[in-house]
């Protein structure tokens, strides 16, 4: 994968990374696609928001509409119509979300559909097959993800399977990837900073194009979670990017940047703008709250979201509690140009040394 560090401020960066359907510069927040759609929006919104690359899911795509209706229809991006970047996740999540559903096998694992109830076995070599046929951009290895707490033994456990499923998935990859699949390893070990240190070498010495620090967000305090990252990204190679899975309030994104983490994805600005909590530089705003009725103010003045520059608060407020469909769009197009932006003036402040101030300044703002 070219990459290039364009700056670097602390332990702070700035990566170009150049990738098949364009570059992308980092920090970057990428809109979670599950489906190969971000929630109510089209190709056109994320066009607008100049979102580089979104993140869509081999477990669900899996399963419907299919991995290989996908392929035949042109990949995701023929599919979708996005002509950005994918990176697609490899199912681990999904294992640990619907673990009633799922049970531990000596080669991946097994699962039932939450669609049909079918059973199915994900193995390192299959869901990078599956990836390639979705021609995702960057593809995830099979992890094993534990939540917290957990015993030692249970995390360690879960560093040993997530090491040799990384070694059978570069083995894989060597021989059936297209030079425009990229392939990242992802760090477990939970809060445990030996484990942690363990799985970070252990996967360090495997040629990835990058590296995710997983297993956090998953039942721990936000100090744990940043002690964990603070240990853990000096353990990766310094050339290669690095990608916090899952993570998370724009005040954990600040901070991991600080950390030294180029990359992030999220459901929070979606999925908290569908329940009617809106991001602004004066804090977090509850759209369905009385105050709002009647005020003509946009969400945020100094906002240049498309939502921003047409409707009030008044009229937002009045869509929410009417359950009009177009105040997803709306609420969510807000959201995420909130969140790039808040990425975009990162790296704008990495690029200038002026990081600390930018982080400083956005946590007073944010509250």
């Amino acid at each position: 994968m070219p990459l290039c560090l364009d700056a670097q401020d602390g332990h702070a960066r700035a990566l170009s990374m150049e990738l098949v359907h364009g570059c992308v510069q980092t920090p970057i927040f990428m809109p979670v696609g599950t489906q190969g759609s971000v929630k109510s929006l089209d190709t056109q919104d994320l066009y607008g928001l100049k979102a580089p690359i979104i993140l869509a899911n081999t477990y669900h795509l899996y399963l419907r509409p299919s991995h290989t209706r996908i392929a035949k229809l042109g990949g995701l991006h023929g599919f979708s119509g996005f002509k950005g970047n994918f990176l697609t996740d490899s199912g681990g999540f999904q294992a640990f979300s619907l673990r009633h559903n799922t049970k531990e096998h000596d080669q991946g694992i097994v699962f039932k559909s939450h669609i049909d109830g079918s059973s199915h076995l994900f193995t390192p070599a299959k869901v990078l097959d599956i990836q390639y046929a979705l021609n995702s951009d960057i593809c995830m290895v099979l992890d094993d993800l534990v939540g917290l707490p957990a015993s030692y033994e249970r995390l360690l456990q879960a560093v040993q399977k997530t090491t040799a499923w990384a070694q059978k998935s570069l083995e894989h990859h060597r021989q059936h990837a297209s030079p425009n699949h990229h392939i990242f390893a992802i760090v477990q070990g939970g809060t445990h900073l030996a484990l942690r240190t363990q799985s970070a070498l252990e996967l360090s010495a495997l040629d990835f194009d990058g590296f995710a620090i997983g297993g956090l967000a998953v039942g721990e305090s936000a100090l744990e979670m940043y002690e964990t990252i603070a240990h853990t990204a000096p353990l990766l190679p310094p050339h290669k990017p690095r990608y916090l899975m899952g993570v998370g309030t724009p005040q954990d994104l600040l901070e991991a940047i600080d950390l030294g983490v180029d990359m992030f994805d999220c459901v929070m600005p979606t999925r908290n703008a569908r329940n009617g909590t809106l991001f602004s530089m004066q804090g977090k705003i509850a759209i369905k709250n009385t105050r709002h009725k009647d005020s003509d103010m946009p969400l945020d003045s100094s906002c240049t979201c498309h939502t921003c520059a047409h409707y009030s608060r008044a009229y937002l407020h009045h869509l929410f509690k009417a359950r009009e469909l177009s105040y997803f769009r709306l609420a969510s197009l807000h959201n995420l140009h909130f969140y790039l932006e808040l990425m975009r003036g990162a790296r704008e402040a990495i690029l200038t040394q002026n990081y600390a101030s930018y982080k400083a300044c956005m946590l007073e703002r944010l509250g």
